[in-house]
């Protein structure tokens, strides 16, 4: 079986742009405390709307989903699944719950992943909840003709406990000792996750809710706010292909962790830039009016009132929907749509006036 032993790479040498990446995250976590102690309501309402992005966006990834509308009430637990999308997606939404509720006392062990294992699948009729897989999986790609080819092959079955014992116990005892940056081993440890493929189904979205859980308790809370999952569905064809990359020698342990972590690290950096953004532009002299212009000056292309709330989170839904309204009637922004599926774009001749 293959072994893992994080603590050899104590003396490795990481390229420029992963440590810039770190220092640049770590510098970001430093500012944001201030936010975090100074604006607990705009953060409340960004936690709302991360909640809702991330056990969408990490479900989509996987051909899970619903309604936006069915997603909100799923989610906000004001109603009851109909189908097999949304009992995996409550699943999600309850292991999520949990990691935001109670992430200092999750400890990373084989027993607590296959507990998260278990509640993600618990409202589905699947027999194989907290149980690791019996039979051989296999990591395969579907071209757009339908033909499909296996990419990676994971360990076998009979490997899959101790393995995961073994990935879980080296990641604690190298974060412990301080072998690596905690932003550094994290990705480690998700790229061997994926790759021992411990689970019949589930793998995926697993491994993005151990993401949130590792950086929660090494005190990098963005996800909390911006939703990393989101991040990885925008950029769905790179994940895919950056964990090909590091697979490739994973067996022999040979394989070059370089590209996912650079890939990780550059996601999460771009969670801080959004919320620093979000935050750090907060004027709380200016009017409804203005904060909603300035977001809408941010924008491009069709835009809807949600993602001007969602870049707006020191004003409620109804000063949004009014400085639209008033926009509207100025000129400066045009409506598509009626009702629920009104959209907006900014006028032409807007991109050419004075701010």
């Amino acid at each position: 079986m293959r072994e893992f032993d994080y603590s050899k790479l104590r003396e490795s040498s990481w390229d420029a742009e992963i440590l810039s990446f770190v220092a640049q995250i770590r510098e970001y976590k430093g500012r944001q405390e201030l936010y975090l102690r100074q604006k607990p309501i705009e953060l409340e309402r960004l936690v709302e709307v991360a909640k809702i992005q991330s056990t969408d966006s990490s479900n989509r990834i996987e051909g899970i989903g619903t309604s936006n509308a069915r997603m909100k009430q799923l989610v906000e637990n004001r109603t009851t699944p109909r189908n097999r999308d949304e009992q995996e997606i409550v699943g999600y939404r309850d292991v999520l719950n949990t990691i935001c509720e109670s992430y200092e006392y999750i400890p990373l062990t084989g027993d607590v992943i296959l507990q998260l294992h278990r509640d993600l699948l618990s409202y589905t009729d699947r027999t194989f909840g907290k149980k690791f897989k019996n039979t051989q999986n296999y990591i395969n790609e579907t071209h757009a003709d339908g033909s499909s080819f296996t990419r990676f092959t994971p360990i076998e079955p009979f490997e899959t406990p101790e393995a995961v014992d073994a990935v879980c116990t080296s990641y604690r005892e190298a974060l412990a000792k301080q072998v690596l940056d905690s932003l550094i081993l994290i990705p480690l440890f998700i790229c061997d996750f994926l790759c021992i493929h411990p689970f019949n189904d589930g793998n995926g979205r697993l491994s993005r809710l151990l993401t949130t859980l590792l950086l929660y308790q090494s005190g990098f809370m963005v996800g909390k706010y911006i939703s990393i999952e989101q991040k990885i569905e925008k950029t769905k064809d790179t994940y895919y292909d950056v964990l090909e990359k590091v697979s490739s020698g994973w067996h022999e342990g040979k394989n070059d962790y370089t590209s996912f972590i650079k890939y990780f690290l550059g996601i999460v950096l771009n969670c801080y830039r959004d919320l620093e953004e979000r935050l750090g532009s907060m004027d709380y002299k200016s009017t409804p009016y203005e904060i909603v212009r300035k977001a809408v000056d941010s924008t491009l292309g069709v835009f809807t009132k949600a993602q001007i709330l969602e870049l707006c989170p020191s004003i409620g839904s109804s000063s949004v929907e009014a400085a639209l309204k008033r926009l509207k009637e100025e000129g400066y922004i045009l409506s598509q749509g009626n009702g629920r599926n009104t959209a907006y774009l900014r006028s032409p001749t807007t991109y050419n006036l004075p701010r």
